[in-house]
C-alpha cells in the first residue's frame, strides 16, 4: 500500500513540477494524472499494482468533501448575502461546462469515424 501511495504522491508532484517549472496552464495534478494514465498504458503491470489502492480511496472519496463542507459553513454569511447569485453562478458554469463535455464529445466522434455504423 505504502509504495503505491508514493507512486501515486509521486505523479503529482512531477505534474507540479513540470506545471509550475514550465509555466504549463494545466494544474499540477492534471498533468501528474495524465502521466500516470499513459504510464498505465504502457506499463499495465503498474496500473495492476496501485488497483487495490485506487479503489480504496474512491470508495472513501466522500472524505474528501468535508473540507469543502467546512468551508461552507466557515463562510455561511457570505452564502446568506450573495446565495443568489453564487447559485444562478453554479448552475450557469454547471450547464456550460455539460454542454462543453457534450460538444467536444460529438467532435471526438466525428473526427474519430465512430458515428458511422
Amino acid at each position: 500500500m505504502i509504495p503505491a501511495l508514493v507512486i501515486l504522491l509521486s505523479f503529482q508532484l512531477v505534474g507540479e513540477i513540470a506545471a509550475r517549472g514550465l509555466g504549463m496552464p494545466l494544474p499540477g495534478p492534471v498533468i501528474g494524472l495524465i502521466l500516470l494514465v499513459v504510464s498505465c498504458s504502457i506499463r499495465p503491470k503498474l496500473a495492476e499494482m496501485l488497483r487495490p489502492v485506487v479503489r480504496g480511496l474512491l470508495g472513501n472519496l466522500s472524505l474528501f468533501f468535508v473540507p469543502a463542507g467546512v468551508g461552507v459553513v466557515a463562510h455561511m454569511a457570505e452564502f446568506r448575502s450573495d446565495g443568489l447569485a453564487i447559485a444562478l453562478a453554479l448552475t450557469v458554469s454547471t450547464a456550460l461546462a455539460i454542454a462543453a463535455g457534450a460538444l467536444v464529445f460529438k467532435l471526438v466522434v466525428q473526427i474519430t469515424g465512430q458515428n458511422k455504423q
